[in-house]
């Protein structure tokens, strides 16, 4: 099975659904990305979140990011495996029911599933955390810890991924190399340099 299913909505940050879309693509894997109640050829906007020394995030408008498959035909049994990037798109999409339940499909059925930044919140809506390991952007840790999941910090660069089982997660873009590496490593992708 060569499909990954990437979760996405407006506001997703940008570098957070981009760079795994094109990185997964590159290793030859079919990457399909959905929004509901977009089709095939509709754009989401993305947001850039950077870390400027302010006591939160700035945001940027980003890019249009291109949606290339129809949320509404998801077979979760297509796919190997599930992306979950962060921005402001989760803390809405997770009112979505269908969205919730593809969650609990990756994650009944073990498949892979990586999560960033504020991704979690979709975790956390769809109930996957109960007594798993996690990280988040920090002010996701709440909720990540009031859903039943131990919080695993990071360092202060943002860039170490925690994996517990099926579930890879970040607290940020500066994640990528450890986040996407470690999901690859889930997939069963071997990468030769």
């Amino acid at each position: 099975m060569k499909k990954i299913l990437v979760l996405a909505g407006d506001y997703v940050e940008d570098y957070e659904v981009m760079v795994p879309f094109q990185m997964l693509q590159m290793l030859g894997y079919e990457v399909h990305a959905v929004c509901p109640g977009k089709k095939p050829g509709d754009t989401v906007r993305t947001a850039i979140h950077d870390f400027e020394g302010d006591q939160t995030y700035s945001e940027k408008r980003g890019h249009n990011f291109a949606i290339n498959a129809d949320f509404d035909q998801v077979n979760v049994a297509d796919y190997a495996g599930l992306v979950i990037p962060g921005g402001r798109a989760p803390e809405y999409l997770r009112l979505n029911a269908r969205l919730l339940e593809i969650v609990r499909e990756f994650n009944a059925a073990q498949k892979p599933i990586a999560a960033v930044c504020h991704g979690p919140q979709i975790l956390v809506s769809a109930g996957v955390l109960r007594n798993r390991q996690c990280t988040a952007y920090p002010a996701v840790k709440p909720d990540v810890v009031d859903a039943g999941a131990t919080w695993c910090d990071f360092n202060e660069t943002l860039t170490s991924a925690t994996v517990d089982g099926n579930l890879v997660t970040a607290p940020a873009w500066p994640a990528h190399p450890a986040w996407i590496a470690a999901f690859v490593k889930l997939l069963g992708a071997k990468i030769s340099i």
